[in-house]
């Protein structure tokens, strides 16, 4: 991972592709993977992450694995060279983002401070 942009694991791409075939989105080809952050949660700041198809103009697009992943300006700021992982192992199942521009998260994952 040289570039700044934003990843994805091979088990989240499989997690993606399931639930994109879930919500029937699959095979429509303008939706995508939104990613972003918001304030709140126990750290200050919390991950969000749904599909979407609708671009907007600030919007930041990257395509990992086949995957296409889109965040705002703001959100790609904290994001940088964040690669989203899926587990599925006994101590939590789900998303989770590795981001090395956090400098801590809360014990539960889903927030975190820069």
């Amino acid at each position: 991972m040289t570039d700044n942009g934003i990843y994805i694991s091979d088990k989240a791409k499989e997690k993606v592709v399931s639930l994109m075939k879930d919500s029937g989105v699959a095979e429509d080809s303008s939706y995508f993977l939104r990613v972003g952050v918001v304030g709140g949660g126990c750290s200050g700041l919390s991950y969000k992450m749904d599909f979407d198809n609708e671009q907007k103009p600030m919007d930041q697009v990257f395509e990992d694995k086949g995957i296409k992943i889109v965040t705002d300006l703001k959100s790609f700021l904290y994001l940088v060279n964040t690669e989203l992982e899926f587990s599925d192992g006994l101590n939590g199942k789900g998303f989770y983002f590795n981001n090395p521009n956090a400098s801590r998260s809360c014990g539960c994952g889903e927030s975190f401070a820069v």
